[in-house]
């Protein structure tokens, strides 16, 4: 048993109902509860001097916490904790909301990456939190690959999929690239890549560089690591992630303290520093996860919560997450269930599509 779970056991009835329509009121309207609006809802006539006293003995197990003096209370981070795990009611998918998620895959011929594009915002668009979508990984065998140079800091990789799916990638090749050296990397490698996919190649072009050394110019070999690093590797994590949303975030009546957070928090999300560590918190379990202000190092400094679920290909194996991050008063009971499906949703596209 948890101490948050023994916490809740120890709670009398009062105190637990006090309790939960603190936070139920602080997570509708984002304001601190008092004593004498929560007298016209309780379900047993009490007085406000003896929900002062509950809310003090509350305050006290760390549960809420007055910001002001002559305030009434709000949930501290371990009460928001608590009353998810022991009180949260989750409700049903509404209907206008499955309706919307649905009719983002309502073209099957759409690119993958466009399809997860629009799940991103619509997710986005029905919870008003910004939305994160972690594609999976490519593992179609390649078809054909080429590079086309950009500029004397820029070029283009090209992958066709054997499935039809095209990727494009601009990276920062290694100095001195001439036309030459970079069809002569990219006829090295169509030799190689038939039937194979990425993560295939790879080990595969290890071996063929150190057999042929001699065949290929060093500057070829710098632009095969150099492209390649786009997808495979920590490349790979850093270009999956889709963040939609951003300004649901950055408007409404958020304090000058409160933006500056989370503006810090998407100035990390445009970095993707820590965006392996996203699929690491979806893949604790089935199901959806919550993660509460500082629960987790990717999102503690925004003091934001993030709901996520990771989804699954049809071999059952964990591929890719969802999620939601907003202000820690999120609506936690609709928001489950949206995440929850939408991951669902996103499974089924991947394995039909398998």
């Amino acid at each position: 048993m948890t101490q948050q779970s023994s916490i809740l056991d120890e709670l009398n009835d009062r105190s637990r109902e006090v309790f939960r329509r603190v936070v139920e009121g602080y997570l509708d309207s984002g304001e601190p509860v008092g004593s004498r609006s929560l007298t016209r809802l309780m379900s047993e006539k009490v007085s406000a001097a003896t929900i002062r006293n509950v809310m003090q003995d509350l305050e006290y197990l760390g549960l809420l916490n007055s910001p002001h003096i002559s305030a009434g209370r709000v949930p501290t981070q371990q009460g928001l904790r608590m009353f998810v795990d022991g009180l949260l009611e989750v409700g049903d998918l509404q209907g206008n909301d499955r309706d919307l998620l649905d009719a983002t895959i309502s073209d099957n011929g759409a690119d993958v990456t466009a399809l997860l594009d629009r799940i991103g915002s619509a997710l986005s668009g029905a919870t008003r939190g910004a939305s994160l979508v972690l594609a999976p990984k490519r593992e179609a065998p390649i078809k054909h690959i080429e590079f086309v140079g950009l500029g004397h800091d820029r070029a283009l990789v090209v992958l066709v999929f054997a499935d039809g799916h095209v990727e494009n990638r601009i990276f920062h090749p290694p100095a001195g690239q001439t036309p030459s050296s970079m069809r002569e990397a990219a006829n090295f490698l169509n030799a190689l890549i038939e039937g194979k996919t990425l993560s295939d190649v790879r080990s595969v072009m290890r071996e063929e560089i150190k057999a042929r050394r001699q065949e290929i110019d060093t500057l070829a070999q710098e632009l095969i690591d150099s492209g390649l690093a786009v997808w495979d590797g920590d490349g790979n994590n850093y270009e999956r992630l889709i963040v939609r949303g951003r300004a649901n975030l950055l408007g409404g009546d958020a304090g000058e303290e409160d933006l500056d957070l989370i503006r810090e928090l998407f100035d990390d999300l445009e970095r993707k520093r820590d965006i392996a560590e996203f699929l690491e918190l979806a893949e604790g379990g089935e199901g959806v996860r919550i993660f509460i202000g500082s629960e987790n190092k990717l999102f503690s400094l925004s003091g934001s919560s993030l709901v996520v679920s990771p989804y699954m290909n049809a071999d059952r194996k964990i591929i890719g997450a969802v999620g939601v991050i907003g202000p820690t008063r999120l609506n936690y009971g609709r928001i489950v269930p949206i995440v929850d499906y939408t991951a669902q949703l996103v499974g089924r596209m991947i394995s039909d599509r398998s």
